[in-house]
């Protein structure tokens, strides 16, 4: 009897573990949720940018399609992860799994692997991060990585009216 009980108090802190690790992914998914929508704004060379995201497939993933460069990104629950893909003009598509700050203010996406892409060293993003200003304002910065060499590219969103 004795053995049952442990065995069952195992279970409860599995349970237990794995419902947080979910939380802090569901977490992560509902701060992108919040970014449906149309947002306007500039990139770090003062270029205006407008992105729209939007709720697909029966509401588990978010897309985030950019008007000026027509890419896509995808947003989607994998387990107790929040991974994206994003299916970049280069012809690859790197795939980042989402860590959250603890204050729920920034999510950052480190690259986890790419389809479609030639080599380590070949063009790819490799590395973004979200800051959640307010409802209204936002950030993104893209890190691109080629060849052992990085550049970031930032834009400042505002919510469309």
């Amino acid at each position: 009897m004795k053995t049952v009980r442990y065995a069952m108090c195992l279970m409860l802190v599995f349970a237990a573990a794995a419902a947080v690790a979910q939380s802090d992914a569901q977490k992560s998914f509902d701060k992108m949720k919040s970014l449906v929508g149309t947002w306007e704004g500039k990139m770090s060379d003062g270029q205006e940018v407008m992105m729209t995201y939007s709720l697909v497939s029966g509401g588990t993933a978010l897309m985030a399609a950019g008007v000026h460069d027509s890419m896509v990104t995808m947003y989607a629950l994998d387990g107790n992860r929040l991974l994206l893909t994003h299916y970049c003009s280069m012809g690859n598509q790197p795939r980042m799994s989402a860590n959250l700050s603890p204050d729920g203010k920034t999510l950052e996406f480190t690259f986890v692997d790419a389809t479609n892409l030639s080599s380590p060293q070949a063009g790819h993003m490799h590395h973004a991060i979200f800051t959640f200003v307010d409802a209204n304002h936002y950030t993104e910065e893209w890190t691109f990585t080629q060849d052992g060499q990085s550049k970031t590219e930032h834009f400042d969103l505002h919510r469309k009216s």
